[in-house]
């Protein structure tokens, strides 16, 4: 966040935090629905007040808000109406990524916005991704990306194991998932935090688009294969796709070991010495990679999996929180706080600015060097160039 903050000038006579959810969606739809998570989250927090919800399908709004008791005063179709007239503190931007940019420009310029909280991914332009946190540095707005798996107990673990030198000095970095934008977000926001935001000078990649591929609207690569280099000399690699030749997420070798995280079919968190045969299981407690796994944290789990326990229901505090919950309860704490939060948009950035450079190294067939110098996205452009339709026609026969 720029060092030019907004004051909150109503704090000292109401210390209540007034937050909206922009795209509530529909909660029966797999993915569509984040704004019910986040709900759960701000109704979770003491002294945090949802005051409004935002989208362009009354129904869902209406929906929504009866879901989470919101006062039919509440419910808008509009952005900037909702924004002049329900006055938030913090706004949550739940809509495809493809839309973010617009909105969170449009809510940082709001006088009353103190926190923009943005779903993931950033944006499907790099143009737009600097925009957003160019825009709310200008305003004093904290930006913050739902990057949540950064709260669960084996992403902390991995980190304390890494910091008190477990596996020696990191070698090599590797990450392993369905793609690299949509779900390789997570990822690689995970590897800048378990490098201490170490700068990355280049990266090298080739990827496919064997078939149709979109998610949320924006297109996802069906195969990947990448490196690059840490300013400390550390190397990454990444392995996307059904034929991913990685069996984990994320693997991290050190000089004296390794630590896997999210293992097929294995714990959430496993370690083994350079000279050591089998491997140790990383005590979570009760948390797997995406939150409670076990004791009542399960249970909720699984009532909100089957229906039981809505989306926009607050885990009760006594109960371990889910990941969304975790992440909104920080992002109100920065706020309050004053300190940088860890979902921070130039963090944020930074982990997006190598999936981009990941698709221009494709585009461009050969390595590139870090900062970008592009504006779009990489992958969009070469599908509309018909890069791939060779590879699609063939791969149809």
């Amino acid at each position: 966040m720029g060092s030019h903050a907004r004051e909150w000038p109503g704090a000292a006579a109401d210390p209540s935090v007034r937050a909206a959810v922009v795209g509530t969606g529909s909660p029966s739809a797999s993915g569509s629905g984040m704004g019910y998570h986040h709900a759960a989250g701000y109704r979770r927090l003491a002294g945090v007040d949802l005051v409004a919800c935002v989208d362009h399908d009354p129904a869902h709004a209406r929906a929504f808000a009866t879901s989470v008791g919101l006062d039919p005063a509440g419910v808008f179709t509009s952005t900037a109406e909702m924004l002049d007239r329900a006055e938030p503190d913090v706004v949550s931007v739940c809509v495809p990524p493809a839309a973010h940019a617009d909105l969170v420009v449009e809510c940082a310029r709001a006088p009353s916005v103190r926190a923009v909280h943005c779903e993931k991914p950033m944006a499907t332009t790099w143009h737009d991704c600097v925009r957003m946190v160019e825009a709310c540095d200008v305003e004093g707005v904290q930006l913050t990306f739902n990057h949540q798996r950064r709260f669960a107990t084996p992403s902390r673990r991995a980190k304390a194991l890494v910091d008190t030198d477990a596996v020696g000095r990191l070698r090599r970095v590797e990450v392993g998932g369905t793609n690299l934008f949509d779900y390789g977000t997570h990822l690689f926001d995970l590897c800048r935090y378990l490098t201490d935001g170490e700068p990355v000078e280049w990266v090298a990649a080739d990827l496919g688009y064997d078939r149709e591929n979109r998610r949320y609207g924006a297109p996802q690569e069906t195969w990947a294969t990448a490196q690059w280099r840490y300013r400390d000399g550390t190397v990454g690699f990444a392995s996307t796709g059904d034929e991913s030749v990685l069996d984990c997420q994320l693997r991290l070798v050190g000089r004296e070991g390794t630590l896997e995280w999210g293992c097929e079919g294995g714990p959430p968190l496993r370690c083994r010495g350079r000279d050591e045969a089998e491997w140790t299981v990383v005590d979570t407690g009760r948390d797997g990679i995406d939150g409670p796994k076990t004791g009542l944290g399960l249970v909720t789990g699984a009532a909100r999996h089957i229906g039981v326990l809505r989306p926009e229901t607050p885990t009760p505090r006594w109960l371990p929180g889910t990941l969304i919950e975790r992440a909104i309860e920080s992002v109100v704490g920065s706020l309050a706080s004053g300190e940088p939060s860890p979902l921070a948009g130039e963090r944020a950035l930074a982990s997006t600015e190598l999936i981009f450079a990941c698709w221009e190294s494709a585009r461009r067939g050969r390595p590139v060097d870090l900062p970008l110098d592009i504006d779009d996205n990489p992958l969009e452009a070469m599908i509309a160039s018909g890069r791939f339709d060779t590879l699609a026609s063939a791969g149809s026969d």
